[in-house]
């Protein structure tokens, strides 16, 4: 119960940027089989049951598919999505605030994140 409790504690003193998410949702607008759902500490954009974007801390979330994993790496501002352990995750990347500092660069990750969960089977 402890390790619980501390994860939650833990989750509670890591807040996302809000305005990024305000501003996701501007780009997403209201689509068809999206919801938005708190996740990592964040919060995350799901399209029939895949990821396609998210927020974790001040940074976007990208699900660009393992395929396109050196691709998307190789932008600036861009880094791997590491899980628990340190690894990073093939197919998901950050992109730290610098990236983003225009609505047309938010724009083309947001959507490449929401065309690559598109081309998904759905998980619903």
């Amino acid at each position: 119960m402890m390790q619980l409790s501390s994860q939650l504690n833990l989750e509670a003193a890591m807040p996302y940027d809000q305005k990024l998410a305000q501003r996701i949702r501007l780009v997403l607008g209201e689509r068809p089989g999206l919801i938005e759902k708190k996740l990592f500490g964040g919060v995350g954009f799901i399209l029939h049951g895949n990821m396609a974007c998210g927020v974790q801390r001040n940074s976007l979330i990208v699900h660009v598919g393992a395929e396109y994993n050196d691709e998307a790496l190789s932008h600036p501002f861009v880094r791997p999505f590491m899980v628990t352990g340190g690894k990073p995750m093939a197919g998901w990347v950050l992109v730290d605030p610098g990236g983003l500092g225009t609505e047309g660069e938010l724009a083309g990750w947001v959507e490449r994140g929401y065309a690559y969960a598109q081309s998904l089977p759905s998980k619903e």
